[in-house]
């Protein structure tokens, strides 16, 4: 992930960890870490002409590296940049470190938390399709950045496996299930929403998150009110693979997201 340029604009944000945002051992859960990159970005764009130039967005891709796992006790900071741009996306950097505190539920020190985060943000307008950046929010980005051609290219090649094709670790598909609050004002699935489903599937490769991991999830299709989410799994080595499938109007099936979980600490960052 590209590093801030020195001495270039960037904005900054501290939040109070919540007992809400871990899970049972008292870590930062990745769909609380995809609700702090939410929070930032609205508070970034309330903070700029952007809410008046270039207002409506949305995510393509959140890559999350853990590299030192953040809990409960304390507070973490944020610090957002743009890593790159064209003239119609973004690369938006996210660095989140966390001061650690101590209370009688969790006494032991812990090292300071590190997540690196960066999101493929798409600019559109009302009506949802694709549009230009204003010239005064690619100027305002643009000096974040030497990276001013970027393009999109998946981080996620590998198709769709049958169900014969999967492991012994993930046997079979599974629905995930939806509740009326994962949806947002635009009847959309909530992004962080997508990951407490990771979370779920995490429970049984808690190898792949005991150390420095990688989480990448590619939207790929909005998830409406009353669409059903199967989960096909794939377990690799150092690696856990997710399609979060929907059904279509014929009675099949569509991937609308994919989702990859790494061990760093046995696989080489791509």
């Amino acid at each position: 992930m590209s590093e801030r340029l020195p001495g270039s604009r960037f904005y900054e944000a501290t939040y109070r960890i919540r007992t809400g945002d871990v899970d049972q051992e008292m870590r930062v859960r990745l769909d609380t870490v995809a609700r702090y990159l939410q929070d930032i970005a609205n508070d970034n764009l309330e903070a700029t002409p952007f809410h008046d130039t270039d207002p409506f967005w949305i995510v393509r891709r959140t890559v999350i590296d853990v590299i030192e796992p953040i809990g409960w006790p304390g507070n973490v900071t944020l610090q957002r940049w743009c890593g790159g741009l064209s003239t119609r996306w973004t690369n938006m950097r996210v660095s989140i470190r966390a001061d650690h505190e101590t209370n009688r539920f969790n006494p032991e020190p812990r090292p300071a938390g590190r997540i690196e985060t960066e999101a493929f943000w798409i600019l559109v307008n009302e009506k949802g399709m694709p549009t230009r950046l204003s010239d005064e929010g690619f100027d305002l980005l643009a000096e974040m950045t030497h990276e001013h051609r970027l393009k999109w290219k998946t981080m996620h090649p590998d198709p769709l496996p049958e169900a014969g094709e999967l492991s012994d670790l993930a046997p079979e598909d599974r629905e995930h299930i939806l509740r009326s609050t994962d949806f947002d004002a635009f009847k959309h699935l909530n992004n962080a929403a997508y990951w407490a489903a990771v979370e779920d599937e995490l429970q049984s490769h808690a190898d792949l998150v005991a150390g420095p991991h990688r989480a990448v999830i590619e939207y790929l299709r909005p998830i409406v009110p009353g669409v059903r989410i199967i989960l096909r799994r794939r377990r690799e080595a150092h690696r856990l693979l997710i399609w979060m499938l929907i059904g279509d109007n014929e009675g099949g099936q569509q991937v609308a997201a994919t989702v990859s979980i790494t061990d760093l600490r046995a696989a080489p960052t791509p």
